[in-house]
């Protein structure tokens, strides 16, 4: 029987406040889920109830306390990312895992075009074949040409955020994390985010995407998971 792509198993998070007397918290408890190929699956629930640590726990910006994250990678086979190493944690981050967190982080004077195309470089792509792509999102965003050699720390909230989501899209990954991917953006490019998920499924990405937005993405995922 195949396993799953990713299974969520029994996933806690503790953090330890050391700034109010090393108090500990735990937004994190007893989370199970599976998700396979093609499917969106949906976390929803109140700010502070840990959508978003879900995510880095997975991507492993944050340890897991206890649980285990399997991962059916093509290049180690069923991997557990709370005990991976971390080169093979780099390695899943430039092949087969994408996140696309809520704030844009760039380095300056980086131009919009170099930023999206990022994960293509890291891939090894040729710069030209690279940035050849890149136009094209781009274009597909809505930005401007006149934008594309522009830094994007001069952008709005709302291009920052198509910048951020292109840069994530892009490579294709096998799994793709999406925070808020609908945040900062009007209704027509909230649409596109949704055309965006949904031919990433064609392609085989399994999507997780954490949002508040349950009118946009609700319709379009196919598991959903309330954080009470």
């Amino acid at each position: 029987m195949a396993h799953p792509l990713l299974a969520v198993q029994g996933l806690y998070k503790a953090f330890l406040l050391h700034l109010i007397d090393g108090r500990t918290i735990s937004p994190l408890q007893e989370v199970s889920f599976v998700v396979e190929p093609h499917e969106h699956f949906l976390i929803y629930g109140r700010s502070g109830i840990g959508k978003t640590t879900i995510l880095k726990c997975i991507y492993r910006s944050y340890l897991a306390t206890a649980g285990q994250i399997w991962f059916a990678s093509q290049r180690f086979g069923r991997i557990d990312l709370v005990q991976a190493d971390e080169s093979a944690i780099l390695q899943l981050r430039e092949q087969e895992i994408g996140y696309c967190s809520q704030f844009l982080r760039v380095l300056p004077r980086v131009s919009a075009l170099d930023t999206i195309c990022e994960p293509l470089y890291r891939q090894g792509m040729a710069r030209d074949h690279a940035q050849a792509i890149g136009r094209q999102w781009l274009s597909q965003l809505g930005m401007s040409p006149e934008l594309w050699q522009a830094s994007p720390v001069t952008f709005s909230g709302g291009e920052q955020q198509r910048i951020n989501l292109g840069r994530a899209f892009i490579a294709a990954p096998r799994l793709l994390l999406l925070d808020e991917p609908t945040a900062s953006l009007d209704g027509e490019t909230k649409q596109l985010v949704v055309e965006m998920i949904r031919a990433a499924q064609a392609r085989g990405t399994a999507v997780i995407s954490v949002s508040h937005d349950l009118a946009v993405l609700g319709p379009c995922a196919d598991q959903q998971l309330a954080l009470l």
